[in-house]
């Protein structure tokens, strides 16, 4: 199966977007226009784009340090993301959280987050909700592979199993947590596990686990319905291992001293937008030209979310102690 054909160009828009973002954000980082540290997404594009094409407005994400293509795949508005990260009063924490910290809660996204694995149990939080009022929501956590060291991972597994919670954690294998290798090859000599996959460590907990092709925007639209499928029908949590390859180092200024030679040019061949090219033009849904046109729009959107950014004001200093606590309170409870 595949993402059906009338939905297959979205996917391919989605993932321009996310890239192109990505490379303005980078660019704006280092012209200064985007203050403290900044985690990019290039090269992860079929993961989010394959998974939130399955979910509903309802439905929650967490997200992590390197969120922006998980918010984007949700729908969220380029404009405030792009303002969010250039610190103005526009943005979605109104300038004050910056990249790590985008939240939109209108469309299910609960936080990126600086903190690893602190989404796990966020996402179980999720879960718990939509079970209490069986309002069949799922929650989608997104995690890397380097996070599944941390105790809160374990324990949002253990939690979610037991209480048979509606999430989906998604593991963005990219090989790295931070610079210390996770696939366990002749290659690396210092693996951070002993399994051969992280969607091992799912089985322990008596969870339903898969491992996708995280380059394959199709396989992991495929494999992502069928997760969300089964926890929305109450089954209980799924895990979803995506290996991929982020192109870029941990954060931008890393110095990128750990990864094997040629190991990034093999990844690059293996991009999952070029990937997806190939589809489209092998199934007659889409031409070169087609092609050019969409991810043009895409560049011209992320243009118009800088321009948008540059042109908005930074927040009033007199602002800074807002916003520290919530003043959402739910009838009836």
């Amino acid at each position: 199966m595949a993402i059906p054909k009338e939905r297959a160009l979205e996917a391919y828009k989605t993932m321009q977007k996310i890239r192109n973002f990505e490379k303005q954000a980078s660019r704006s980082f280092s012209e200064g226009v985007v203050q403290g540290f900044i985690h990019l997404y290039t090269g992860e594009e079929a993961v989010a784009t394959g998974v939130c094409m399955n979910l509903e407005k309802t439905d929650y994400i967490t997200s992590t340090h390197r969120g922006h293509g998980h918010i984007i795949a949700k729908g969220a508005d380029l404009n405030r993301m792009m303002a969010e990260l250039c610190g103005r009063e526009t943005g979605y924490c109104h300038g004050k959280g910056g990249s790590m910290h985008i939240t939109d809660t209108e469309i299910g996204v609960l936080g990126a987050n600086g903190i690893v694995g602190g989404g796990f149990t966020l996402a179980c939080g999720a879960g718990i909700t939509a079970q209490m009022k069986q309002n069949g929501a799922v929650c989608v956590c997104f995690f890397g592979d380097g996070s599944t060291g941390t105790g809160t991972f374990h324990e949002a597994m253990n939690l979610a199993s037991v209480w048979k919670l509606p999430v989906v954690f998604v593991c963005e294998n990219n090989g790295y947590g931070i610079s210390t290798a996770c696939r366990r090859d002749s290659s690396y000599t210092n693996p951070s596990m002993n399994c051969k996959t992280v969607a091992d460590r799912a089985l322990a907990y008596g969870m339903k686990a898969m491992v996708v092709d995280g380059n394959n925007v199709n396989e992991v639209y495929d494999r992502a319905k069928e997760a969300i499928a089964y926890a929305r029908e109450g089954n209980g949590p799924v895990f979803l291992e995506c290996n991929t390859y982020r192109w870029d180092t941990h954060f931008v200024g890393d110095t990128d001293n750990y990864r094997l030679p040629d190991e990034l040019a093999v990844w690059k061949e293996k991009c999952p937008i070029k990937l997806h090219e190939t589809y489209l033009k092998f199934m007659k849904l889409a031409d070169d030209d087609q092609l050019k046109a969409i991810a043009k729009e895409a560049r011209n959107e992320v243009k118009a979310a800088l321009k948008f950014a540059e042109e908005s004001p930074f927040p009033a200093p007199e602002t800074a102690v807002q916003d520290v606590y919530t003043d959402i309170v739910e009838e009836g409870r």
